[in-house]
């Protein structure tokens, strides 16, 4: 049993890390747990770019 609940702690704890990482990584955007069976199986990051004042259209300029 106590084999159990150690390898129990390292998935949690790898889990875990997954998501602190995936958080600091970045500035703007979510970070989505996906649970089935109450169980986390999935880790989805979206990552937004804004851009501030600075990147207006100019006469001339843009895409």
């Amino acid at each position: 049993m106590a084999a159990q609940q150690i390898n129990k702690n390292i998935v949690n704890d790898a889990i875990i890390k997954k998501i602190s990482d995936a958080i600091h990584g970045l500035s703007f955007g979510t970070v989505t747990i996906i649970i089935h069976n109450s169980k986390i199986v999935q880790i989805e990051v979206s990552q937004k770019s804004r851009f501030d004042d600075g990147w207006t259209t100019q006469e001339g300029g843009g895409i």
